[in-house]
């Protein structure tokens, strides 16, 4: 028997950006509320998308599927006043969820868990008072962040805010024309609103205009720092990450030899999201 929080969703639009990278889009319930920067367990039953019963349909039994609910966790990409709910994916080819959400087509239906998680929220930080806002992401960390960057009480309560958004190559470095439109679509919304500094890095290709060295050693190198043309200041920064589990972990380090320290109970500089 499913839950009461379980409710039925349905792809609306799929944005493929690398092999092994999409994003899509679901319907929204009425009743689901969630604030910028949770995550929700979304699940899967192989058996009813579309790619299996197309092959089910043609005789085909190379490649039969799994008739069982499967669940992931999943930050969201898309504002908490959007009518449709985003996520941003990487297919692990072996992963019992990815490797089967990478089929996913237009109509298909998803299982949505109402029931938001996470603490990777603005509201956490209680002192120091917000001024500069620092957003380090690798890959699918980054969808928090934007979802974030869609709300205007960000830009309303932050005087800077710095998106460091790390990826192997250009072609896996995605949203970047969303990304570059944020303070017009959001930032003239609200009056002094915070200035945007986007810090592209791509690590193992040479791309003009971006970094290429790993989060960590950009912090501590100080390269991260002039790029923004801001310092982190343990009386003034609020600092976020996500991403793979030894960016954070390393990042989290960085930090903290640079004086910042974790945010506990409202207070401190550094907030992470750990739930890979």
């Amino acid at each position: 028997m499913m839950s009461d929080n379980i409710q039925t969703v349905t792809v609306l639009s799929k944005t493929t950006w690398t092999p092994t990278l999409f994003s899509f889009t679901v319907s929204r319930p009425d009743s689901f509320k969630f604030t910028a920067g949770q995550f929700v367990r979304l699940g899967v039953n192989p058996s009813q998308l579309k790619y299996y019963q197309q092959i089910e349909a043609s005789n085909d039994t190379s490649d039969t599927a799994l008739n069982e609910d499967i669940f992931r966790a999943y930050s969201i990409v898309s504002s908490p006043f959007d009518e449709v709910i985003e996520f941003f994916s990487i297919v692990i080819p072996d992963g019992a969820f990815t490797s089967q959400l990478q089929h996913l087509q237009v109509g298909d239906e998803l299982l949505l868990n109402t029931m938001p998680f996470g603490f990777l929220t603005l509201a956490r930080y209680q002192k120091p008072l917000p001024k500069d806002l620092w957003l380090l992401a690798t890959g699918t960390g980054l969808a928090p962040f934007l979802s974030m960057l869609q709300d205007l009480k960000t830009w309303e309560d932050y005087e800077h805010i710095v998106l460091a958004y790390s990826a192997r190559s250009t072609q896996e470095l995605a949203y970047v024309d969303k990304i570059k439109s944020l303070q017009e679509d959001f930032g003239t919304l609200v009056d002094n609103p915070a200035k945007l500094i986007f810090i592209p890095i791509v690590t193992r290709e040479p791309v003009d205009g971006a970094l290429s060295e790993r989060l960590p050693k950009l912090l501590l190198e100080g390269t991260l720092e002039k790029q923004a043309g801001i310092a982190l200041d343990i009386d003034t920064t609020h600092v976020m990450l996500c991403g793979n589990p030894d960016m954070v972990d390393d990042t989290k380090e960085a930090l903290k030899s640079l004086r910042l320290v974790m945010n506990r109970r409202g207070e401190g500089n550094i907030a992470v999201e750990n739930y890979w």
